[in-house]
């Protein structure tokens, strides 16, 4: 491999056996109901929410919306921003979201995380609720009906009914911010395997203009006008019921078809706003009922096995169904508004974008079952998107707009990935699978002693890379040698006890040291190895206790990590506490018998936003140029409550220059803060940045040259010692190509050579999960390379850019001495693609790089096989 006509040595390593885990969840949040008086009108397009992400490992990811203004279109859609850590062992089986106080939001607001709360199963009997802001597990409470097999929160989110084994429906209210039982509607002898409530209705209440005022002055809240119909449930004896929310008794029941006299399960059902009911069950058929007659409207054989999911479009008027035969079905009504009495259910196309079975769907904007007079009214010129997932454990986003649609006006395509919006004819993208939390990794490097640490959910695995050059000699064994063959050697495997999911872990330049964390518990190990290069572990025991006690508040519970580093000349390690966000530096001993002693500790993280520079929205932080962004010290004493955060930002990312003296690292509130490792004091802030960051590294040819690199691919370029933005940066960052921006894989890391290069130019390797790109920080972006035809019809401007003209032969072109186009310019972002799918990239040495691929056939090998259906005699 070269890059920029550098040869660059290449460990293709495939030898980690890291497993994503299945999606078995996803989930959006809901939006406030219409207000019942007045009409409904077109809102202006809503935001892109917060995707919830659950995993069968127990993981929830939560992923952002990677570019602000709803009608622009963002290539790298979702990026996940944060993951919950689920218990071990666990699983997640569903996810819901209600509304933390509906009242609120007014009909056009898109709920942020502040305002959901949101629940999950996992098989057993408890419903738990997430507290999204520390991450972890809020509460718990037991169904009292045994497992529960299906969740479904009421419209008014207000009330989430559960589907238990017993056969009865437990009502739990959320009122209040509370989660308490409110009651148990009916029973019947079979299990209630999904659930979905039936369209509210409106209070016959008329109050007169005599009406005496409450006595505290208030007035009834219009959220309050509506109340809760019934509910429908798809059971496991054949059978759909329709349940009375006021009585709690069953008031009809609609029978599947059978086969052979075996069982039908009901999988999934969903109501529409008039009040159809669609079901789908284990022989792939797809109904649509009438619930005022119950009556079966249409039947479909659309699938050829269980259907496990329903979804339907924002108005009302499509339904999309998917399951074990890995196909989405789309099913549209024709007819439609202008003529009630002839409007139809077609099955109207499939695609099928998935290799194994698709456990969830969910689309954007969600639909809410309100009767159509009151039914939400969104713009047609943007496509939904259709989110769907599975066991190949990768989340699909397919445009879903429907074809009339595109007839009135044009559409947009959120994603970009094609012209055409529709469901049918657009162009589906996949999302990358991060090995980490919050969408970092779990592989980690030691460059001095050429060791690979990668961790899964309860283990660590280790390797050792062999020189190329050296291997052969270094064979003494046959096992030594087949190793040196190979190029790579496990040298240690290890299951780890812990609570929850490993969130972090590193492994020091020396490879003296490991440090693996989940939410609750830091472990930190020795490594001594013996001139034969054999290895010992030994853990230092009492290091969770030391890292408790210099933690304020800590000595009353245990203490995770989310970020765990050590520098790299292997001295000290940094610890960012999980849910206190406090960072840690300890001091490593170099004798066996000595503990890691505390330096400092900060507690930034846990401030206000005490920047003089406001942030910014649309322009980020580039738009300080040049200007200082220094703030005054923040001290790390006893803090006022006034100043700390209300909610504790969790920090995600961190990096540390090669000379050792700068820290820096990032949380989800999308804050930098630096702090100087030789005089262990505060340094600086950055600007607030508009989207996550996702990639921070030093350069190692500038030890004060911090590099960005955010979710929707820009890069910023920040000088910590002179805390400013470099007017040679400026160029670059503001003038990336668009082939770089519109990758549709976010950065997921940069690094640099070890070395400088000998010509002194700042380069720095930015990967993706299906791409790596080298870039040249101190060269203007030019045409990005991406262009295989020399452009020779440009003019320059006076800062040196290049821009494209029609007619050279009337332009005098002046071209600096030192400005050299053809060679400069056409060598910077230099993109290869052969490298896919991605989870690691580094240097080992000056020249020598490791790129660390899991292929997505590896994977599906250790899966069973999926649903195939031979079909004989057909055309």
């Amino acid at each position: 491999m070269s890059v920029d006509q550098i040869p660059v040595k290449v460990h293709r390593c495939r030898f980690v056996s890291y497993l994503p885990a299945a999606i078995t969840a996803l989930a959006f949040p809901p939006l406030p109901l219409p207000s019942p008086k007045g009409k409904t009108r077109a809102t202006s397009p809503l935001k892109f929410p917060h995707l919830a992400i659950g995993r069968a490992n127990g993981n929830i990811e939560l992923a952002e919306w990677s570019n602000d203004n709803p009608t622009d279109q963002a290539p790298q859609a979702w990026v996940v921003s944060k993951t919950l850590p689920g218990p071990y062992p666990s699983k997640v089986d569903t996810l819901t979201f209600t509304l933390r106080h509906s009242e609120s939001l007014s009909p056009g607001d898109v709920p942020t995380l502040n305002d959901l709360r949101l629940f999950s199963t996992g098989g057993g009997s408890e419903l738990l609720e997430w507290d999204l802001a520390r991450g972890c597990v809020r509460r718990s409470i037991n169904s009292n009906g045994g497992a529960v097999w299906s969740v479904s929160a009421n419209p008014k989110s207000t009330i989430i009914a559960l589907g238990c084994e017993d056969g009865s429906i437990q009502l739990l209210s959320t009122e209040n911010d509370e989660l308490s039982h409110l009651r148990k509607l009916g029973k019947v002898k079979s299990r209630l395997l999904s659930i979905a409530w039936g369209p509210p209705v409106l209070r016959n209440t008329h109050r007169s203009a005599e009406t005496t005022p409450k006595s505290d002055g208030s007035s009834d809240d219009e959220n309050d006008d509506w109340s809760d119909g019934w509910l429908v449930t798809g059971c496991a004896d054949s059978s759909i019921r329709q349940w009375d929310f006021s009585t709690g008794r069953v008031t009809n029941r609609l029978t599947t078809d059978k086969t052979r006299g075996e069982r039908t399960l009901v999988w999934s059902v969903c109501v529409l706003g008039d009040g159809t009911i669609v079901s789908g069950d284990s022989m792939g058929i797809v109904k649509f009922w009438d619930s005022r007659t119950c009556t079966q409207l249409s039947t479909f054989q659309a699938h050829g096995a269980d259907v496990l999911c329903l979804c339907t479009s924002p108005e009302g008027n499509t339904v999309y169904s998917s399951g074990v035969d890995q196909k989405i079905v789309q099913f549209t009504n024709v007819g439609g508004p202008a003529s009630p009495s002839k409007s139809r259910w077609i099955q109207a196309s499939s695609r099928r974008m998935h290799s194994h079975d698709v456990r969830s769907l969910a689309i954007w904007p969600p639909f809410t079952p309100l009767p159509p007079s009151h039914q939400h009214k969104f713009p047609v010129n943007l496509a939904p998107i259709l989110v769907s997932g599975g066991l190949d454990m990768s989340v699909v986003l397919t445009p879903a707009a429907i074809p009339s649609s595109t007839t009135v006006s044009k559409v947009t395509n959120p994603l970009s990935t094609s012209v055409v919006a529709t469901f049918e004819d657009s162009y589906h993208r996949k999302m990358g699978y991060s090995t980490g939390f919050s969408g970092t990794g779990r592989v980690k490097v030691a460059r001095k002693k050429r060791l690979v640490l990668s961790a899964q959910d309860q283990s660590i695995n280790l390797w050792r890379i062999f020189d190329r050059d050296t291997r052969h000699a270094d064979a003494q064994s046959p096992t030594e040698g087949e190793a040196g063959l190979e190029g790579w050697q496990k040298i240690l495997e290890m299951d780890l006890i812990a609570q929850s999911n490993i969130v972090s872990c590193d492994v020091s330049d020396d490879g003296r040291w490991i440090a693996v964390s989940d939410w609750y518990e830091v472990k930190l190990f020795r490594l001594t190895f013996t001139p034969s290069e054999d290895m010992n572990v030994t853990r230092v025991k009492d290091f969770g206790a030391v890292l408790k006690d210099s933690t304020p508040g800590g000595s009353s519970s245990s203490v995770g990590a989310t970020v765990l580093s050590f520098t790299p000349d292997s001295q000290k390690l940094v610890v960012c506490t999980s849910e206190s966000s406090f960072v840690a530096i300890f001091h490593l001993p170099q004798d066996d018998t000595s503990l890691p002693r505390p330096l400092r500790i900060f507690d930034h993280h846990r401030l206000r936003n005490v920047s003089p520079n406001k942030s910014s929205n649309t322009g980020g932080a580039t738009d300080t140029g040049g200007r200082d962004v220094d703030m005054n010290d923040l001290s790390d004493e006893d803090i006022p409550a006034s100043k700390q955060l209300s909610v504790i930002p969790t920090i995600t990312r961190a990096a540390i220059s090669q000379d050792c003296q700068w820290f820096v690292d990032s949380d989800e509130m999308k804050r930098v803060y630096v702090y100087n490792l030789d005089s262990l004091q505060y340094h600086c802030v950055l600007p607030t940045f508009p989207y996550p960051i996702q990639a921070l590294s030093f350069d190692p040819s500038d030890h004060s040259t911090l590099v960005i690199g955010l979710a929707n691919n820009t890069i910023h370029i920040f000088n910590v010692e002179s805390r400013t933005f470099p007017d040679w940066s400026l160029p670059l960052c503001s003038n990336l190509p668009k082939r770089f921006t519109h990758l549709h894989d976010p950065i997921l890391g940069l690094t640099f050579d070890p070395v400088p290069s000998k010509d002194g130019s700042r380069k720095a390797l930015f990967w993706g999960f299906t791409w790596i790109c080298s870039v040249k920080l101190d060269s203007p972006a030019g045409w990005g390379g991406f262009s295989k035809k020399r452009r020779r019809e440009h003019k320059t401007t006076p800062n040196g850019m290049s821009q494209p003209h029609a007619d050279v032969g009337k332009v005098q072109v002046d071209v600096p001495a030192e400005d050299t186009y053809s060679q400069t310019q056409q060598k910077n972002f230099t993109v290869l693609t052969h490298y896919r799918p991605l989870l690691f990239v580094d240097f080992l040495d000056r020249g020598e790089m490791i790129v660390v691929e899991r292929p997505l056939v590896d994977i599906m090998s250790t899966m069973p096989p999926a649903f195939f259906k031979q079909k004989y005699g057909s055309s």
